[in-house]
């Protein structure tokens, strides 16, 4: 095999001034959701791999399909507690949408009928859920009301509330009994769609017109267009621009790249996946301010399969059929694992956000197919640089300079991740190997140069060591 001429591919600059100052690294905003397709708790090879990410906040379906309340007044945690006591095993606390349409409560299986049939006994449910899990288990911080109300079953939810009113008054019937069960906790939704989309802008502007308390917004999306990503934020920011401090916080509760047209194993272990999802979450972060951050949370954590008899008793044939189209014939391979619990190159874009460092210092890129954030540790500066382009043949390889300012003079450590399409982690640890390590003398200002080849993701760390040996 002939080696290709390095010398004729592009060469771009990333810089890297770790003088500039720009504030806490809050990149652990960005984290993950699971579920709301079958019961199944997380099994231990999701748990140990999510455990390690130190995730914060992971984000749920409380299901209808999980039965907690089978016939007037009776409760059955049998099949909750087992999914949630997993949750609780990556230690992450949980936002949990409350997807519950309880068959007592509900005379007919019809996604638009919002409304049960005995107000009292809904608020009851809802109260006991809400001790269970933020009271007597401290595990739900928040609590999203709704999931997709914008369409229903065609979103994986047994509500579609897109009228604006309507959603308003279905959330005066739940919101008040879970904050009276567990004060501490956050409420929010509406969970849509898209940011502008009915009944998320009409639900906000009811919200402040009328005082109504209000934690957190939340949306969906999916697409490659790292650009949709971060308007989305904008937007989201701009809806709760009037509100009193602190306004409401930001959540993108499920997001992902785009639906593909096929759906085979390849498209699983692609890195163009990892990159898109890499440029994603540079783009929303850097659309975010210190007035309204954003939490955003990657749909999903691990790739399942629907059984159609759990959704049977709740869902509507077609929208059964809607649930074992996508998460059968098309399983969209989302997963940062595998259904049976291979690892996906995207698992390691959240290992990469995950060194580097506490404060973000200044970084710029000389080219718009290129995005990087750099930041500084203990005695460590750190850049992740993305090559990608939505047009798949159009992204190039890349012979990128790293060039640094602001450095303490003297021997560090270099050390050089790259997802790309080679294997470059043992998958039994889950521990990613370098492609280089060396040690380099530095004075203030240093460079170095890296391949990027099309759609990947790289992450170079100086570590500032005693001496050269």
């Amino acid at each position: 095999m002939v080696a290709p001429d390095y010398s004729l591919l592009d060469r771009e600059t990333v810089h890297v001034d770790v003088g500039e100052h720009r504030g806490p690294v809050e990149l652990w905003r960005h984290t993950l959701g699971v579920g709301g397709i079958n019961t199944s708790p997380l099994p231990p090879r999701v748990i140990a791999g999510a455990a390690a990410l130190r995730p914060r906040l992971v984000r749920i379906f409380i299901q209808q399909f999980f039965d907690i309340y089978p016939e007037h007044g009776r409760f059955d945690w049998s099949r909750l507690d087992p999914y949630m006591d997993s949750l609780a095993a990556t230690g992450a606390k949980v936002v949990a949408a409350i997807c519950l349409k309880p068959g007592p409560l509900f005379d007919q299986v019809d996604h638009a009928a919002w409304m049960p049939n005995d107000v009292g006994e809904w608020q009851r449910v809802v109260s006991a859920l809400v001790r269970r899990y933020s009271v007597e288990r401290d595990l739900v911080t928040h609590w999203e009301i709704g999931n997709e109300t914008d369409i229903g079953e065609d979103g994986g939810s047994p509500y579609l509330i897109p009228d604006p009113d309507d959603y308003a008054a279905f959330y005066h019937l739940t919101a008040p009994v879970i904050r009276a069960a567990a004060p501490h906790v956050k409420v929010g939704g509406t969970a849509a769609c898209w940011v502008s989309s009915e009944p998320l802008p009409g639900f906000v502007a009811h919200c402040r017109k009328n005082d109504v308390p209000l934690d957190f917004v939340s949306w969906h999306i999916y697409n490659d267009d790292w650009s949709r990503h971060a308007a989305g934020v904008v937007e989201g920011g701009r809806l709760v621009a009037d509100f009193p401090e602190p306004r409401p916080e930001l959540m993108v509760t499920e997001w992902s790249t785009s639906f593909e047209a096929v759906s085979v194993v390849e498209q699983a272990h692609d890195p163009r996946r990892a990159a898109l999802v890499a440029a994603s979450i540079l783009a929303m972060e850097a659309a975010s301010d210190a007035a309204s951050p954003v939490w955003s949370f990657y749909y999903h954590l691990w790739d399942q399969v629907c059984d159609p008899r759990e959704f049977e008793p709740f869902f509507s044939a077609k929208g059964v059929e809607h649930m074992l189209r996508h998460w059968n014939e098309v399983p969209h391979r989302f997963g940062l694992f595998g259904e049976r619990g291979d690892v996906r190159p995207q698992y390691f874009v959240y290992q990469l956000l995950g060194m580097l460092g506490d404060t973000q210092v200044g970084h710029e890129v000389s080219n718009g197919d290129l995005h990087a954030y750099a930041g500084t540790g203990a005695g460590s500066v750190s850049a992740l640089v993305v090559n990608t382009n939505l047009d798949r043949a159009a992204c190039r390889d890349r012979i990128i300079t790293l060039r640094y300012s602001g450095l303490a003079p003297g021997a560090k450590q270099l050390t050089l991740y790259r997802i790309d399409d080679k294997v470059r982690w043992c998958p039994d640890t889950l521990t990613q190997q370098p492609l280089e390590e060396r040690v380099v003398a530095t004075g203030d200002r240093f460079e170095h140069q890296i391949l990027l080849p099309a759609h990947t993701v790289a992450l170079a760390t100086l570590s500032e060591r005693d001496g050269i040996r």
